[in-house]
C-alpha cells in the first residue's frame, strides 16, 4: 500500500482504531470498504497492536462479504492519524491524546461477552453494531450519489 494524503485524495477517509487492531478496528475498515468501495479510504490500527488478527472476526466478516484477509495488527501512524478525515475509536480500552484538527470519535460497541455470549455468536452481534455503525458514517462522509 502506498502512502497517500488522504486528505488531498477525491475521497473521504477514516481511520478505525482499537486497542489490539486483531478484531473490532479491522472489522470496522473492511465492513467500510464493503459499504462504499471506492468511495471512501478505510485504514485501521491499534494503540497496542496484537500478533494476528482475530480468526473468529475474520470468518463472521466472510459470512456477510466483507475480507479483511491479508491484514495484520499494525500500530497507528501519526502521518496517517493527522492527514484522515475521521478517526473512529472504538471500544473502551483505546486512548489517543487530542490532534488539533482531528475529528476523533468513539463507539462504545456492544460487548456481547458481558451477559455472556461468547464466540462466533458473541463475534456476529459486534459485527452487526459496527457494520449499522458503518452504513451510518459511510452515508455521512460519502452520501450515495
Amino acid at each position: 500500500m502506498t502512502q497517500q494524503d488522504p486528505k488531498n485524495a477525491a475521497r473521504p477517509s477514516v481511520l478505525f482504531v482499537c486497542s489490539s487492531n486483531a478484531g473490532k478496528s479491522q472489522m470496522a475498515a473492511a465492513l467500510m470498504r464493503k459499504e462504499a468501495p471506492g468511495r471512501i479510504d478505510a485504514h485501521s490500527a491499534g494503540t497496542k497492536p496484537g500478533k494476528a488478527v482475530n480468526e473468529t472476526s475474520a470468518r463472521s466478516l466472510e459470512e456477510v462479504g466483507a475480507d479483511m484477509s491479508g491484514e495484520r495488527p499494525k500500530p497507528v501512524n501519526p502521518q496517517l492519524l493527522r492527514s484522515v478525515d475521521r478517526v473512529v475509536i472504538l471500544g473502551r480500552e483505546a486512548q489517543l491524546d487530542p490532534v488539533e484538527g482531528v475529528r476523533i470519535d468513539r463507539w462504545e460497541t456492544d460487548e456481547p461477552a458481558e451477559r455472556g455470549v461468547e464466540g462466533m455468536e458473541r463475534m456476529r452481534l459486534i459485527r452487526d453494531d459496527i457494520a449499522a455503525r458503518v452504513r451510518e458514517l459511510a452515508q455521512e462522509l460519502a452520501p450515495d450519489q
